[in-house]
């Protein structure tokens, strides 16, 4: 038998390196997300896959960019198998076959002369990508989210999240420049590299802090926890929600009048803390009232709250004592197959789709909830990941930002870190609007965080409690607030730039179509990483 040579191993040997790193970048970028939470791991995901696909064709990127993406989002989302099987496997599916798709033109990107700068612009428009579509978009995942405690987390305050993801994956793409300009003897590249990742980490440092000087107000979190060993179809089914928040309430009542805390100026009751609609069922409503006139303060509470037709609202509700309900705000980002179904002739009798029995209507209001001197910026569960769902908010005048969330589901079985990483968006939010953020959960993790996205209290999983805290009322404007859309076009714009001078530089190349995609020859210690 012929021996194979060396020569013929290499394509194949490639291939397996190429594989490798994808794999470990997208592991080590979900090791930088909570639970994990090992932030510094961050700009090593966009590293890893740019040497995964550096100097390999289109088809090649496509796989690796799906590799990456299987291995990122698999364990990412993997708190979506409490739902069962078939919705995580999907929704991995779906984010890594984005990955693999937007990967294809990653290689050309990369062969152009200041390419950290184009690698950076390609994450920013994935991300944007990915945040719309399909089906209103995902944007879990996105870099930034995973950065809460790492000392340049400040740039969200100056370009919000698209800024923040821009940095880490500039991050990533010069530590990769330097090492490779450096061992290809290019040493003031290499240094060049060096201190921008230098300025990258410290810049945001002379970002003014908020400010905390102006008004405060006492904001009150109250968890009322659920049983938590229940099938999905009892977890439908199940009542007494109300009343766990209601008693906890009168726990908090009871602290207040001993004086071990202050009386609240409002109290924050999460998502669903309602089994029903207080105004349709006469017993939600008394306890509802009861557990204002306990505190004598406003309460929001979370409940589906019926409108037009056979249709409802996921929606935070204002009680002011002595008035009952004054305000609403109803969740405008709707959750996919949780609360509608897309096409519900065809799928709406799958598995247990069947225990959506309708769909819930999107609210349009973005007028905060007024309760005094504090006006809520309400945002419900998933709308945290929404860059434009909180901006809307407080543009609109909050002075205090409150997320109403329920992931009793998403924590019932498997604990894979979904509220901590819910907790990590809300840290993020803070920094960006310079606010404090009130985060309400059925079951945990509820938790206040400062302006500066400093965990100040919180409460771990099933179990009840209640928090307690001072916080400031702010109604400065950040330059992120200022900006809007503008730093997510404009840092996610040098991508397009870059696709059309990589398509106009193949042209004028002359390359057999048997000859396989090389780094450039100047720059051939890049693949030696990967030896």
């Amino acid at each position: 038998m012929k021996a194979t040579s060396p020569r013929t191993m290499r394509p194949g040997t490639a291939t397996l390196r190429s594989w490798a790193a994808a794999c470990v970048g997208g592991l080590l970028l979900y090791a930088s997300f909570p639970p994990l939470g090992l932030w510094f791991l961050g700009p090593l995901g966009p590293a890893l896959l740019i040497l995964a696909v550096r100097g390999r064709r289109a088809r090649s990127a496509f796989a690796a960019g799906g590799i990456f993406g299987i291995a990122f989002f698999a364990p990412l989302i993997v708190w979506l198998a409490n739902l069962g099987l078939l919705p995580w496997l999907a929704l991995t599916a779906v984010q890594a076959l984005v990955f693999a798709l937007a990967a294809m033109p990653l290689p050309r990107l990369i062969a152009l002369p200041g390419w950290p700068l184009y690698t950076a612009a390609w994450w920013v428009a994935l991300e944007a990508v990915r945040g719309r579509a399909p089906l209103g978009g995902f944007p879990w995942g996105r870099l930034a989210f995973g950065q809460a405690d790492a000392p340049y987390a400040g740039w969200a305050a100056v370009g919000g999240g698209p800024a923040l993801s821009f940095a880490v994956a500039l991050l990533g793409s010069l530590l990769v420049y330097g090492v490779t300009a450096w061992r290809g003897d290019r040493r003031r590249l290499s240094l060049a590299a060096g201190l921008g990742a230098a300025a990258l980490i410290t810049a945001p440092l002379a970002v003014p802090a908020p400010e905390t000087s102006g008004p405060s107000a006492v904001v009150a979190v109250v968890q009322g926890n659920v049983e938590r060993e229940r099938t999905l179809d009892e977890q439908a089914r199940m009542r007494g929600v109300a009343q766990n928040h209601a008693s906890e309430t009168k726990a908090l009542a009871d602290a207040v009048r001993r004086g071990d805390v202050p009386r609240p100026d409002v109290v924050l009751w999460p998502e669903n803390s309602l089994d029903g609609d207080p105004g349709r069922f006469p017993e939600l409503g008394s306890l509802v009232a009861d557990s204002v006139r306990e505190l004598n303060r406003p309460l929001l509470i979370g409940s589906i709250l019926e409108g037009p037709g056979e249709r409802a609202y996921n929606a935070g509700q204002l009680w002011l004592p002595g008035q009952g309900p004054v305000s609403r705000y109803a969740k405008r980002q709707l959750v996919p197959f949780g609360e509608y179904i897309p096409a519900r002739s065809l799928l709406g009798g799958l598995g247990s789709l069947q225990l959506i029995p309708r769909d819930l209507l999107p609210g349009t209001s973005t007028a905060p909830l007024v309760a005094g001197r504090v006006r809520l910026g309400d945002v419900i569960c998933y709308e945290i990941a929404y860059d434009d769902r909180v901006r809307d908010t407080v543009r609109a005048g909050a002075n205090l930002l409150v997320v109403q969330t329920n992931n009793a589901t998403y924590e019932r079985g498997l604990q894979a870190g979904q509220s901590e990483q819910q907790l990590a968006m809300a840290r993020i939010r803070a920094i960006e609007y310079g606010r404090a953020v009130a985060l309400a959960s059925t079951s945990g993790v509820s938790a206040v965080v400062a302006p500066d996205g400093r965990v100040m209290d919180r409460l771990g999983t099933w179990r009840g409690g209640h928090l307690v805290q001072e916080v400031p009322l702010a109604s400065g404007r950040t330059l992120s607030e200022r900006l809007g859309v503008w730093p997510e076009a404009l840092l996610g714009a040098p991508v397009l730039a870059g696709l059309v001078l990589a398509l106009r530089r193949t042209r004028r190349m002359v390359v057999p179509r048997e000859a396989p995609a090389e780094a450039p020859e100047h720059d051939q210690s890049f693949t030696k990483l990967l030896s």
